[in-house]
């Protein structure tokens, strides 16, 4: 941020408007930008010759490019990062936008996750995108913990919590395991586990293994690593995914190379891959943040972007996050109050059921 700001403060005050009128341009239109329509709407007037020369210098910086010969320009990805970080006006959230987020509270969901899915389809419906809501995991103190071969190359590790809940992940275990690496593991991991939550469980068990690393078969660490890592998003925890208007991603008049993207975009969110990461993109703080294009280290091959932010429990502690994701020409200024005030309103949600 501090880089575009300082590039913004280098700029005169006329490249800063050129740059600014094709970024917004660009955002309303998804189109290429000329000098012509310029020339319309600049607060001083000034010949499309010279506003030609002014793109040429942006374009120069690797602020714009030119998508095809002797047409307008359209922002870089790293235009549009300068313009995000140093001149994007963010507005206050409609009314009409927050009535329909608010008419998720009023939903009888179940429980937390039939509460979130509602949340998730009215925030595709509100922002013309697909959203993504990652549920918290649940943190209550634990009883049991048991691993279970299924095969070979497929075990399952089951979580009875104190409070009678109980949860169960398949997960790809070590190769080699034997039955008596399997049996320490389950000892190994109860002997900690009763009263501790998930989070704490992790924490004590790297301390003791590193201690006791020794004494504890190889493979049954391993095993404990691969079973447990499923629950700290390591693993395959597919379902804490909740991604909701990925067909608001399709256009009929999409070009090609753009349905390719769109395409590799909805095999990412298939294979719900990368789980933790969504997480870790909001682990520098609440607030929201935003990936362009191949910033976004879920889904750098779609030329998407990515607005998302966490949201918290009532101890001020991160337990999920909610975002948007659509095309690099999103309303960011929009987008930005929507997925802000989601994540506020989920945080509420939570602190009152529990």
């Amino acid at each position: 941020m501090n880089e575009a700001r300082e590039l913004l403060s280098q700029m005169n005050d006329r490249s800063r408007e050129v740059f600014r009128r094709v970024v917004e341009g660009y955002l309303a239109s998804g189109e290429p930008v000329g000098s012509r329509t310029l020339t319309r709407t600049l607060s001083e007037k000034v010949s499309a010759a010279t506003i030609r020369n002014v793109m040429q210098d942006l374009e120069y910086l690797g602020l714009l490019d030119s998508p095809h010969v002797s047409a307008g320009r359209i922002p870089t990805q790293q235009g549009l990062r300068m313009f995000v970080d140093g001149l994007l006006e963010v507005r206050d959230l409609d009314d009409q936008d927050r009535e329909k987020l608010d008419a998720t509270l009023g939903r009888n969901a179940g429980d937390v996750s039939g509460l979130l899915d509602a949340v998730g389809s009215a925030l595709s419906g509100v922002t013309h995108g697909a959203s993504l809501v990652l549920t918290p995991k649940h943190e209550a103190p634990l009883k049991h913990i048991e691993f279970v071969s299924l095969a070979q190359d497929r075990a399952l590790v089951v979580i009875v919590f104190a409070d009678g809940h109980v949860e169960n992940r398949v997960f790809t275990p070590p190769p080699g395991l034997t039955p008596s690496a399997m049996r320490e593991a389950a000892n190994f991991t109860n002997a900690l586990a009763e009263g501790r939550t998930l989070t704490e469980l992790r924490k004590a068990m790297q301390a003791e293994i590193s201690k006791r690393r020794q004494e504890i078969d190889g493979l049954a660490a391993a095993l404990i690593d691969a079973g447990i890592a499923v629950w700290d998003g390591s693993g395959d925890s597919s379902e804490r995914l909740i991604v909701r208007g990925r067909a608001n991603l399709l256009e009929e008049d999409s070009a090609q190379e753009e349905l390719e993207r769109i395409r590799s975009l909805f095999d990412d969110l298939e294979r719900k891959r990368d789980i933790a990461e969504f997480l870790e993109l909001t682990d520098e703080g609440e607030g929201v943040r935003i990936f362009i294009g191949s910033e976004n280290k879920l889904f750098s091959l779609s030329g998407s972007s990515l607005v998302v932010s966490p949201y918290m429990n009532a101890d001020r502690k991160i337990i999920g996050a909610v975002g948007v994701i659509g095309p690099t020409r999103l309303n960011y200024g929009r987008i930005v109050p929507i997925v802000d005030y989601t994540a506020q309103l989920v945080g509420r949600m939570i602190a009152d059921r529990s």
